[in-house]
């Protein structure tokens, strides 16, 4: 295990001053631009290589039903790609290319009538903003949302504006639906106004489906593919590191995991750190060759000594 495999999540809001302990998930804050530079540079110092932006919208007024403020210039995550950039130059910049934070529905995407996910003006939309992302100087665009046919619309949007040769694109392609999302969307302030995410996220059980999926995008053009939760979907790391043999593969050990570990830690069952290690070597032995991962900065210290 190396530092160079983990990527940290940091939730970026439109407060430009804030710094606010999410109490669901232990040690990690949402932040303004403006303490960004501050918290980062201590663990770029330590050896930190690739974070993952979520913007969180906060101000009154910034989500509608199109998620208009997703790819705002002067919304949180298109400063933060810029101001990363400049003051980290070696930083290798992530950004989750997702509508649900800036919804007033909270839903991935745009809806019909009837509530239920328009896929086409989704994937236009969708695709837009990973655009945006990319122009503004994003290294990997990751879309989250698991709209069919997003990743082939990214791709040749992309190609279109001349930046597909500079642009990763991290496909969320084996993503199930669960109850270990619960502090990621406390983070985010993404939680659907009404029903749920099961209709386009996966069963936990849907291991063929995992696997259409991964080859799906595979096809579309993915450049990485990742499954999440991590954990409890092992087998879903080994399938797509078989699938994509000459793909990176990721794995997201989600907020839900994160917390877990925490709680057992605090109740005395096992020691954190050792936990932390076994849990991500056991993705690492799966296949994963990238952990998106809430224990990165303690990673950064307990791997240097």
């Amino acid at each position: 295990m190396a530092q160079s495999m983990l990527i940290y999540p940091l939730f970026i809001s439109d407060i430009e001053d804030d710094e606010t302990l999410i109490p669901s998930l232990p040690g990690q804050c949402r932040r303004g631009i403006n303490k960004l530079v501050p918290f980062l540079e201590p663990l770029v110092r330590k050896g930190l290589k690739s974070v993952m932006l979520f913007g969180v919208p906060l101000q009154p007024g910034t989500k509608d039903a199109l998620g208009t403020s997703a790819d705002d210039p002067k919304g949180p995550v298109m400063q933060s790609i810029r101001l990363l950039r400049q003051r980290f130059p070696q930083l290798f910049i992530s950004v989750d290319v997702c509508l649900c934070e800036y919804t007033s529905h909270g839903h991935c995407g745009i809806l019909r009538d009837d509530g239920s996910l328009n896929n086409q003006l989704s994937v236009d939309r969708i695709s837009d903003v990973a655009v945006a992302y990319a122009q503004a100087g994003a290294h990997c665009v990751a879309p989250s949302d698991m709209n069919d046919g997003r990743i082939r619309a990214i791709k040749l949007k992309l190609i279109e504006e001349g930046i597909a040769h500079k642009t990763l694109l991290m496909s969320y392609a084996a993503k199930f639906s669960g109850c270990l999302y619960g502090p990621f969307r406390d983070a985010a302030m993404s939680s659907p106004s009404f029903g749920d995410r099961k209709c386009y996220q996966l069963p936990p059980g849907g291991r063929g489906l995992a696997r259409r999926a991964i080859v799906r995008d595979i096809g579309e053009g993915a450049d990485i593919i990742m499954v999440k939760p991590a954990s409890q979907y092992l087998d879903i790391i080994s399938d797509a590191k078989e699938l994509g043999r000459d793909l990176p593969v990721a794995a997201y050990h989600v907020s839900g995991e994160y917390a877990m570990v925490h709680a057992a830690a605090k109740a005395g069952v096992f020691d954190l750190k050792t936990m932390a290690f076994e849990v991500t070597e056991g993705i690492l032995r799966a296949g994963a060759n990238i952990v998106v991962s809430y224990f990165t900065p303690e990673f950064l210290d307990w791997l240097e000594n």
